[in-house]
Formats: C-alpha cells, sequence, structure tokens
C-alpha cells in the first residue's frame, strides 16, 4: 500500500497503537468502515482526531447484565447479603416497576456503558406475572434510542422458575415474537430444574434463537444442572448457540475436574460468562474467615476451548449493590481474584471483555481494513496496560461516526513560589 494517497476519507484518526508496543498508525474511515490502516497515512478528511499515542480497539461487549433491576436499592433491603434474598427482594420491587421507571433507570446505565467504552451487549429482561412486559417495553426502546452508540440484544429471561408459573412461559414465548432476541433460564429458581432446562430449549428451538442460563449459582461441588444443559445442546445440535453465567460451584472443584469439565463444554460448544462482582458479593456467607472467592476460573477453561467472558451482571441492586458498567475495571477485578500476573494472561482477560465475549454473542470483533469503523481509545500503551492499569477510556466511534468523548485527562501544576 502506498503512504502517498490523497483520497478524503470521512474521518482519519492519527498516531494511534493497536497492539502493545506496536506502531503509531493512522486510521482512515469512510462510509461507516475503515478503509485503510497505515503509518503516516498522506490523505485529507472531513474529521482528523489525533490520538496522541492512544491504544485503539473495537470496544468493549458486555455478555451479560441485567438493565431492567438496575439502580434499586433504595427499594430494597439487604440484610444476609444472599443469592436467595437478593431473588425475594427484587421480585418485590420489580412488581412496581413502571415502564417509564425502567427507561430511565437502564438509561443511567447504557450511558455510563457507553463512556466507558462498550459497544455492544446482552441484556436480560425478566418476563413473568409480576414483571409483566412493562420492563421489556422500556428495554425495546433503550435499544432503538441508543442504537447510535451501543448494539443491544434482549434476552427474555425466566428468573424465577417455568414449571412453577406456567404464565411465565406463554409471556416468553410471546416476547420471542415481539422483539426478543433470545431466551434465557434460570434452573436453580425452579422446582424441576431438569423440565426446566428442556421448556427453554423448546423455545429456543421454536424461535430459532440462542439460550443463556444461569446456572449452578453456589458453592457446592456435588451438585450440578450442567450435565443436562450438555446433554440439551447436543440433542437439539444447539452447539454454538448456548452460553451460562456464573457457573460458580466451578470455583470450588479441584483442577482436574474444571478441565475436564472444560473439555466437555468445549465440545458441546457452550460458552461461560463469569460475573466476578456478583459472585464475590453473594457467595461464602456462611464463612466467618478464609472467605471462598466463588468465581469460576474462566481462564483454566479457555485453555481448553471454551469461549469464556467477563461481565458486569448487575449495577446497584441487592445482586450487585455498587457498580459503573466498566469493563476494563471488570477485568482488572477478574485478574486480581484470579491471581493472574503473566502478560499472556493478562491478555486473555482483556479478550474476554473484547473479542471473546463478541464471539459468544456471535458477531464479529475487530478493527481491519473493511471492518465496521466502531473504534474506542483508551489511554493506555496495549491491552495488558489497560487491564493492569484500569486504563482510563477516551473517546469512541460507532460506525465512524463519534458517539462519546471524554476528554484528555490534565493537571494543572502550580509554580512553586520562591
Amino acid at each position: 500500500m502506498s503512504t502517498n494517497d490523497t483520497e478524503l476519507f470521512d474521518l482519519v484518526i492519527r498516531n494511534v497503537r493497536t497492539e502493545e508496543g506496536g506502531p503509531l498508525l493512522d486510521i482512515a474511515v469512510s462510509g461507516g468502515r475503515i478503509r485503510k490502516m497505515w503509518q503516516s497515512l498522506r490523505c485529507e478528511a472531513v474529521e482528523t482526531h489525533d490520538g496522541e499515542g492512544a491504544f485503539a480497539f473495537a470496544g468493549f461487549v458486555d455478555s451479560h447484565i441485567h438493565l431492567d433491576k438496575a439502580c434499586i436499592l433504595d427499594r430494597c433491603t439487604i440484610c444476609e447479603g444472599t443469592l436467595p434474598e437478593a431473588v425475594l427482594q427484587t421480585a418485590r420491587a420489580k412488581a412496581g416497576f413502571e415502564t417509564e421507571d425502567v427507561y430511565a433507570r437502564a438509561a443511567r446505565v447504557v450511558e455510563k456503558a457507553i463512556s466507558h467504552g462498550t459497544v455492544r451487549m446482552r441484556t436480560f429482561v425478566e418476563i413473568d406475572p409480576r414483571a409483566g412486559f412493562r420492563s421489556f417495553e422500556a428495554i425495546k426502546r433503550i435499544k432503538a434510542d441508543y442504537a447510535f452508540a451501543i448494539d443491544i440484544e434482549i434476552c427474555a429471561f425466566a428468573q424465577e422458575g417455568l414449571t412453577n408459573e406456567p404464565a411465565t412461559l406463554q409471556m416468553l414465548d410471546a416476547a420471542l415474537t415481539d422483539g426478543a432476541d433470545l431466551v434465557g433460564g434460570c434452573p436453580y429458581t425452579d422446582p424441576d430444574p431438569e423440565r426446566h432446562i428442556d421448556m427453554i430449549f423448546e423455545l429456543a428451538v421454536k424461535h430459532d434463537v440462542a439460550v443463556d442460563f444461569h446456572l449452578d449459582f453456589d458453592l457446592d461441588p456435588r451438585h450440578t444442572d450442567l450435565p443436562e444443559v450438555i446433554e440439551a445442546t447436543l440433542r437439539h445440535g444447539w452447539q454454538g448457540r448456548v452460553s451460562i453465567g456464573h457457573v460458580t460451584n466451578l470455583s470450588a472443584m479441584a483442577p482436574s475436574k474444571v478441565e475436564a469439565i472444560g473439555g466437555r463444554l468445549a465440545r458441546a460448544g457452550i460458552a461461560l460468562t463469569v460475573l466476578p462482582a456478583t459472585d464475590l458479593f453473594l457467595n461464602g456467607r456462611g464463612r466467618d474467615k478464609l472467605v471462598p472467592r466463588g468465581v469460576a476460573p474462566a481462564h483454566r477453561l479457555a485453555r481448553h476451548g471454551v469461549v469464556t467472558s467477563i461481565a458486569t451482571n448487575n449495577v446497584m441492586n441487592p445482586f450487585t449493590p455498587f457498580g459503573d458498567a466498566s469493563l476494563v475495571r471488570m477485568a482488572n477485578l477478574y485478574a486480581n481474584v484470579a491471581q493472574l500476573s503473566r502478560d499472556e494472561d493478562v491478555e486473555q482477560v482483556f479478550d474476554m471483555v473484547t473479542a471473546n465475549a463478541a464471539r459468544q454473542l456471535g458477531v464479529t470483533h475487530g478493527l481491519t481494513e473493511g471492518a465496521p469503523a466502531t473504534i474506542v481509545l483508551l489511554e493506555a500503551g496495549g491491552a495488558r496496560a489497560a487491564v493492569r492499569e484500569v486504563a482510563r477510556v477516551l473517546t469512541g466511534w460507532k460506525d465512524g461516526v463519534k458517539s462519546f468523548d471524554n476528554g484528555r485527562t490534565q493537571i494543572f501544576r502550580r509554580t512553586p513560589m520562591s
């Protein structure tokens, strides 16, 4: 490629790195796509942005978040900090959710996510007789209204069971006809987990959509619904279209057993998401010392070919009474909890909130010529530095159009008085 081009581009982002320690590049964009990536491009552009050495990548991908029940701490009481309490408190609160209320709370979190460089997310939306379709209607509007900056897919989700509440099944079916992108279940809250799994797969097959389960959310390695999920995935030919989240009991298993499970997940094409903030907060409450971490070792599973991701889950509610939808912070938290330090492991963690998370959602991800010009700049030298330092997110574009700008850090020195 010649560096003497004098083409006119819509946008040129200059002086950015796309790999750790790599050369400074310019990225030329037209028609919403990356047209050229080269050093010192000689060209003209309608808009030019100087990256000043920032790290450019294709943005963060949040594979598991609950926008509908975010920011409800003021409506709930946390006494025990346990999973059953969180489910109960949220069930009570969501009975009073109104569409505009859900929209306002979700918008708050989505705007934070955008400012933190997230360009795609999968959000679960609870649909049952208590929530009705109010939250679903709100999140559909959120998806449309924020499409300029972020792609959102909606998982119609049964949080509180199916066999104990047949109306929920009918409501999920209706939602999948009316805009939901996939279906999700929660076997551990159902009196009949195995039948719950079958019912979710039946909906998935009927509507030809992916499946995402909340699974094995405890620290008991003897109890698991995973074999049923694996068997159903293979029976229905749904490899590559099934995800599981939490699976915290993996943290209580010997490495050899985790590796064996990793092999089974990889062969079944089942992806796994860890939710460090929630899993740390809710697990191990029965211990008064040496409290277990309760976070599945996703990096070990990834070594066996499992597609793994790290995600937000909940923000400011009984499941996670803090949070800001920052995936670089979540990546750093996981790396700390998993006690990772090697460069290759830290790079893998970055992949779990970017390329691997996108792969779990079935989309391509990366900065290459011809790819969509969805680009985010970090104040870091590369992926490893981003995770280690919890890098500041600077600015971003979606399809070549700027979607947010946090500005550069400025330090104002005072001249010492003599």
